[in-house]
This record gives structure tokens, sequence and C-alpha cells, in this order.
């Protein structure tokens, strides 16, 4: 599987490191989070942006940009939500930026890629569901997006890509 250049780095990155390294490089990804700001989502959040079988009471949203790239938003509504927040960073930093297309292509492997051993089985579940849950709004955005008679994209921005 061949992902997108920031993911592969990230995933190359995390590669050599011991469980002990890699929990403390993950801890510092979990401190880099930055929430979804109120212009694009406020509580109580939409169940629809819900990430399901997620112990940390995720919630994810892509917005269209005007280049026709998706910019990634996530809440994680448990302060104890680590590694919710760690993969909510990785993936904002790694694909924030790039086409739905490429987006709708990473596959739940990358959980296992960079977590290793350093979650339950439970945990690992919801964060390959985190990654389900952005693939499933990029096909969503590539839907919303049509050639129009010129060949330009449709550049709607609802900010809440479904």
């Amino acid at each position: 599987m061949s992902y997108p250049s920031k993911l592969q780095s990230m995933i190359d990155m995390f590669a050599p490191f011991d469980p002990h390294d890699r929990t403390n490089m993950l801890l510092s990804y979990a401190d880099q989070f930055r929430e979804v700001p109120r212009e694009v989502a406020t509580r109580p959040f939409a169940k629809s942006h819900q990430i399901p079988q997620c112990e940390s009471d995720a919630y994810a949203w892509a917005m269209q940009q005007p280049d026709g790239t998706l910019k990634l938003w996530f809440a994680v509504e448990n302060p104890s939500g680590v590694s919710a927040k760690a993969l909510a960073a990785i993936l904002d930093k790694t694909l924030s930026g790039l086409s739905p297309e490429e987006i709708a292509q990473v596959d739940a492997a990358i959980v296992e890629k960079l977590f290793r051993q350093n979650i339950s089985m439970g945990k690992g579940m919801g964060l390959m569901s985190m990654v389900e849950a952005v693939r499933s709004l990029a096909k969503a955005a590539n839907r919303t997006r049509s050639p129009d008679e010129s060949g330009q994209r449709d550049s709607r921005r609802d900010g809440d890509v479904q």
C-alpha cells in the first residue's frame, strides 16, 4: 500500500522506535491536537459526525477548501483520549491539504503502523474507525465536487461534508 508522502514520512519516522519512545512521540502529537473551531462546529456536535466505536467520543469534519483540497477537523470529548487526540493531530498534519481522492485511499492499517502494540484492541478499533470516518468524509466530498460546463470544480464549502 502506498500512502500520501507526508503520511508515509510519518509512518517511516515512527517505524524504528521501541514502545516507550513511540509512546512519547504519540504523547507529543496528542499535545499538538487542536479542536474543531466554532466556525466549523459547535457543541452539542451532530451525531452524524460522531466516530463510531471510538472510546473517546470523537467527531470528524472535512471542509472543502477553494482549491478543492480538504481540511480535516476533529473533536475529542474525553479529556483522557490521548490516542484519539494523537491520531487526529497526525491525520490533520498529514492529510489536510490533499484532494478527497487521495484521502479516500488511506486505509485503517496506518493505525497499527503508527501505534503498534501501544494500544488495546478496543482503542485500536476506535482509531481505525477514525480513519474510516475520514475516508467516508473524503468520499462524500468527492461526490459533491463535479465539473461544471467550463470544466471548473464546484467550489461549495458547507464545512459539513457528509
